[in-house]
């Protein structure tokens, strides 16, 4: 399986904090792994490897996944680190987390995989689905999906909704108004070493 389906919270110590892979936190103070913190410095590789490790599990990706969006991202004119976050950003799951549908990527993923969400009133199941400006996202009309919904709701996974969307609580819906700016990314990280990482292999 493609998918990482391992302890979520082992990963968010070693990497630190992942908004979109769990609400977790840790008590512990040592990283994750063997033998706690290390003294020694880490490597060029070492940064960059982490910073796609904080990528690909924040986003719940593969690596044909991340790899094919650089490929795309490259092709844009502009800088391929902050295209490429606005790729995954853009992505229905990711938009659905944003907009406080869904407590963690994952969650979005399952609702989008059963069907629950309706782009511009068409069902939507596939998760990698490119929002675009203008598109309307909505719960479908069942019972099941607004009681799933509205328990989401009650426990966000992030509090501020970015300016590029907007979200009506009362009729479970909301609405891409454009491309999302690289400040509202909720991921810490260097999209740089990331696109040096894949230039290097």
């Amino acid at each position: 399986m493609s998918r990482y389906v391992g302890p979520k919270l082992k990963i968010s110590r070693r990497l630190g904090d992942l908004p979109g892979l769990i609400r977790k936190k840790s008590n512990k103070t040592s990283q994750a792994g063997e033998h706690g913190s290390q003294t020694r410095k880490p490597s060029e590789y070492s940064l960059r490897l982490e910073e796609k490790q904080k990528l690909k599990f924040n986003y719940g990706l593969s690596e044909r996944q991340l790899v094919k969006n650089i490929k795309i991202a490259k092709k844009v004119q502009g800088s391929t680190g902050i295209i490429l976050l606005q790729i995954l950003e853009m992505r229905l799951d990711n938009t659905i987390f944003r907009l406080g549908l869904a407590p963690t990527i994952p969650a979005a993923r399952q609702l989008v995989n059963h069907k629950h969400i309706l782009v511009n009133d068409k069902t939507v199941s596939i998760c990698s689905y490119q929002c675009k400006p203008g598109d309307n996202i909505s719960i479908k009309n069942k019972n099941s999906s607004i009681e799933l919904i509205k328990k989401y709701m009650n426990f966000p996974g992030l509090i501020n909704i970015p300016n590029h969307l907007e979200v009506n609580k009362q009729n479970l819906t909301g609405k891409v108004n454009g491309i999302i700016d690289r400040e509202w990314v909720a991921l810490q990280l260097n999209e740089l070493l990331i696109v040096e990482y894949y230039s290097r292999k």
